[in-house]
């Protein structure tokens, strides 16, 4: 359990699942999808993949912060005059989900298992896609904590074309700590004889805030070989588990569950 004081969100969370055994937190861009959609803007729209690139190599190192590094980024996409509702219409034209989500996502619903995103990405933008990627009323049942967009053009700016990221934790070199999303969860476990166990799913430099605090961690690795969370990992020796699409993932859940619910007995 981290003792560290928590960072004061600007944005409120959702409920949590007390009577569940098991709850899913998974960050979205490049783990869920295929592609970080932060990373698409700032690649094709912003200053491009070897700035971005270089800044995701310095926050792993510590020598910046993902806050400032991720605003930095975005703040390209708009200085490049790429408004907030086209970035909308791109990343809807072009993200994809991970092609054994939805196995994953049913194997959850039948057995009772939440998921929820925890996205250092901007709500309004994950929503967006989401939405067209699976069935509105099945995109409406997943829980979203993340950061928001803040909205700087005049209301008659239908485009949106001044806009910036609204971190949840403004104070927090993470923007969004992932971990307050997890901490909860582990001190609910800690008065109801153990229970939930929390599953984190994850990829990136944003997800380096949640490593440590997940009951089991799930590495998303990929060919091109962009796996900073799976190298902080090992520098840090933190306890993990690779996989490459969320198919495969779903007999690792299923065998953690039975595990459980034996030592339960």
């Amino acid at each position: 359990m981290c003792d560290d004081p928590a960072p004061q969100s600007t944005l409120p969370y959702p409920p949590l699942h007390k009577d569940k055994k098991f709850v899913v937190l998974s960050d979205w861009d490049g783990t869920i999808t295929t592609f970080d959609s932060n990373d698409y803007m700032t690649d094709n729209l912003g200053f491009g993949k070897d700035l971005r690139r270089q800044g995701n190599l310095d926050i792993l190192s510590g020598k910046v912060t993902f806050r400032d590094a991720f605003r930095d980024m975005l703040q390209s996409v708009v200085d490049n005059g790429h408004g907030y509702e086209e970035c909308k219409r791109v990343l809807r034209e072009h993200i994809v989900l991970d092609h054994g989500f939805k196995t994953f996502h049913a194997f959850c619903v039948a057995h009772d298992i939440p998921i929820i995103i925890v996205s250092s990405g901007m709500e309004p933008t994950i929503r967006a896609v989401l939405s067209n990627l699976l069935p509105q009323h099945v995109a409406d049942t997943i829980d979203i904590i993340s950061n928001d967009v803040e909205i700087l053009s005049p209301p008659e700016d239908k485009e949106a074309m001044q806009w910036g990221i609204k971190f949840r934790h403004p104070t927090s070199g993470f923007g969004h700590d992932k971990s307050q999303a997890i901490l909860p969860y582990r001190k609910l476990a800690e008065e109801q004889g153990g229970w939930p166990k929390v599953l984190f799913f994850g990829d990136g430099v944003s997800d380096m805030s949640a490593a440590k605090h997940a009951d089991y961690l799930f590495v998303k690795t990929k060919s091109e070989g962009e796996n900073d969370l799976a190298a902080y990992c090992r520098r840090e020796g933190i306890e993990h588990t690779c996989f490459t699409d969320f198919e495969a993932v779903v007999p690792l859940v299923e065998k953690i569950m039975n595990q459980k619910e034996e030592e339960a007995k």
